[in-house]
């Protein structure tokens, strides 16, 4: 499958991240993809994962206070809907098939691999502007959705959340957030973005979040 279209930043910063492969091609994608997966392994994720969701919500949050246009600052508003309303549900759905219910959902311990990668965007936001943030937040947003549509149709015990990312509402998600990306970077640092030392400087912190992705699937695949 080739490189899905998200942008160009997100084409550049993905043929700069050294470990962008060993995120969306983990041994924890692939075992999703075949369904062998343990089912302990795989909740014992999706509880981190609905951790890490509030915290990715806030970080969109605070990516509408950054924002400098009301475009990016309705795309950012966007996006915190979407995940306080459609993603974060499908792990309490999931979570509560499995016996776990939505009290025992919120009081998970957050991981040490979980705060690493959290606090990181965090604070990219905190000490940065809008297109920090972006480029931290701009990993877990487009890699999810390249994972979805490489595994797209795989089936077996885990199409429910393969299908929620390579279905049509989060790839137009991936578009919109390549597209506000693009937008933001011209608007800030002008047509010429691409060549400048600061689109470097983005391009570091998407290398790293993307570092911190790796570790969040090993934590999967390590599991509880």
């Amino acid at each position: 499958m080739s490189a899905p279209d998200y942008g160009r930043a997100f084409t550049l910063w993905r043929a700069s991240a050294p470990e962008w492969g060993a995120y969306t091609r983990h041994d924890f994608v692939e075992a999703l993809r075949r369904g062998d997966l343990p089912r302990a392994n795989f909740l014992h994720y999706l509880r981190q994962d609905y951790v890490f969701l509030t915290h990715f919500a806030r970080a969109w949050a605070l990516a509408a206070a950054k924002a400098g246009t009301l475009a990016e600052m309705q795309a950012a508003s966007a996006t915190v809907q979407a995940l306080v309303h459609h993603e974060m549900p499908l792990h309490v759905h999931i979570c509560a098939a499995e016996g776990i219910d939505a009290q025992a959902l919120e009081a998970t311990i957050e991981a040490p691999a979980n705060l690493a990668y959290t606090r990181y965007v965090l604070e990219a936001g905190y000490s940065g502007d809008f297109l920090d943030l972006m480029a931290a937040l701009a990993p877990c947003v487009m890699g999810y959705g390249e994972i979805g549509a490489r595994l797209k149709g795989a089936g077996g015990p885990y199409s429910d959340w393969i299908e929620t990312y390579a279905g049509e509402e989060y790839q137009a998600l991936c578009h919109d957030v390549g597209g506000l990306i693009d937008g933001a970077l011209a608007h800030r640092l002008g047509p010429d973005w691409a060549s400048l030392p600061r689109f470097e400087h983005l391009a570091q912190k998407f290398a790293t979040a993307t570092r911190l992705e790796v570790g969040f699937w090993q934590m999967g695949l390590a599991g509880a």
